[in-house]
């Protein structure tokens, strides 16, 4: 059985973190964004008090894209989910497992946050970043790493919110995991990236694995997609490509416009071949009720920005679509439960389901290595990186902090040129590390508390 738990604390800071680069997805360019470090405190029945940590990246304008907020303001609501979160988890005082606490909590803030006018998406992220806390607290708690204790079901996962899905499915769903011990990176290209950058990434990194972003402009898109095209072609490499629209296609006739452009142009016949999938070209509130069509047909679909809640992938596979996105920002267990759910569906012919692995900039150190960890556990296979390319290193860390990473971690940093950042050799990333007890992290969350 789980062991049970309540939480005594859930406090957090903010690190303002500047992009080297500017990051242009659908309609905002990104040029700096606060850090989120959020501490749990929590009571183990027969182990004690324990603290957790987790960090991720207050991106502006991607959980709430109206056009009528301002970054900042998208930002702000961000702070007020975490608010709304962390009242309802303190109020529930009884011992519980870990998602027993999230399966109590959930529901409540989204429903208080739609009365504020926070949409789910933004709205699951306060309960998404207590719940990595928690369970960094609970696997330190009882000396386990991320990988065993998950397959252990340390944190009760169960299908009390997912009435498509049985119990049985997810034990034996996480009972079956095997992690890699490494993830291919796949190398994001924003709006304003140079084309011509490709060659010496693939170069300097060994990347092969990219993902192109889309304006929802067909034209734009089907000119930029040639240049790149022909950029990689031109490498001779063995590569692949996804890309990723941030729900910029507003209708499906467009969406059928830029597919009939792919596959009919001859010089994208080779690019074709390696195109993996599409991401979220729909806006989220038009997504289930606008059809795919001939598109979901020619090309595997999958949704990101369009989850907010635990019924998003069946509805999306019901429509055509193929995948969905895991991203530890959206909420673990979602995560866990949509990778049981793609196994079920695929193994008795019901589906050809499958998990990817998105990014929202997740930052050196806690955030990129609890995310990535998560991808491992399921086997994704890889997945885009975006701090280390858009952001760097460790920006606004205090060096002592930095020194904790790069000693705990070897295998996955690196210091070049006096500054640590991940180390991506032949296009990979060596995870071997994040094996320690905690949720991926060897480094003991006062050292990160105490810089607050």
């Amino acid at each position: 059985m789980a062991p049970l738990l309540r939480v005594h604390s859930i406090e957090w800071f903010e690190r303002p973190v500047a992009f080297k680069i500017p990051f242009r997805f659908g309609a905002v360019t990104v040029t700096s964004a606060p850090q989120l470090f959020l501490f749990a405190d929590i009571e183990t029945e027969g182990e004690g008090r324990s603290l957790g940590v987790t960090a991720e990246l207050m991106v502006p304008k991607w959980f709430n894209k109206d056009p009528a907020l301002t970054p900042d303001q998208t930002v702000e609501q961000l702070r007020r989910a975490l608010a709304i979160a962390r009242e309802v988890y303190l109020g529930h005082r009884q011992f519980d497992t870990a998602f027993g606490l999230h399966a109590a909590c959930h529901g409540e803030v989204l429903a208080q946050c739609a009365r504020e006018g926070i949409p789910g998406l933004a709205a699951a992220f306060g309960p998404a970043e207590i719940d990595k806390a928690i369970l960094d607290a609970l696997l330190r708690a009882h000396r386990r790493d991320v990988f065993s204790g998950l397959a252990d079901n340390i944190a009760g996962l169960d299908a009390r919110l997912t009435p498509d899905i049985d119990d049985a499915a997810i034990a034996a769903y996480l009972r079956s995991r095997k992690p890699l011990s490494s993830i291919m990176v796949r190398h994001t290209v924003g709006m304003v990236d140079p084309v011509e950058q490709l060659p010496d990434i693939h170069r300097r990194t060994g990347c092969r694995y990219f993902k192109l972003k889309l304006s929802g402009d067909v034209a734009a898109d089907i000119e930029r997609l040639g240049a790149i095209a022909r950029t990689l072609d031109a490498e001779a490499i063995d590569y692949r490509v996804t890309l990723d629209a941030n729900e910029q296609y507003g209708s499906p006739e467009a969406l059928s416009a830029l597919g009939d452009n792919l596959l009919r142009q001859p010089r994208f016949g080779n690019f074709l071949q390696r195109l993996l999938y599409v991401e979220q070209p729909f806006p989220r509130d038009l997504t289930f009720g606008t059809p795919l069509n001939a598109f979901g047909k020619s090309f595997a679909v999958i949704v990101d920005e369009a989850e907010s809640e635990y019924d998003t992938f069946p509805k999306a596979i019901a429509l055509g679509y193929r995948g969905i996105s895991s991203k530890a920002c959206k909420g673990l267990y979602k995560s866990l439960i949509n990778g049981a759910r793609a196994a079920l569906w695929s193994g008795n012919g019901e589906a050809h389901a499958f998990l990817a692995g998105e990014d929202l900039t997740c930052q050196a150190g806690l955030a990129v290595q609890q995310d990535t960890a998560l991808l491992a556990f399921h086997g994704v296979a890889h997945s885009e990186r975006n701090g280390h390319h858009f952001v760097g290193g460790f920006p606004s860390t205090p060096d002592n902090e930095v020194r904790a990473f790069l000693e705990a971690h070897p295998d996955l940093y690196e210091e070049r040129d006096g500054e640590v950042r991940l180390a991506i050799r032949r296009g990979a990333l060596a995870i071997g590390s994040l094996a320690k007890p905690g949720f991926a992290s060897g480094v003991d969350p006062q050292v990160v508390r105490i810089q607050a």
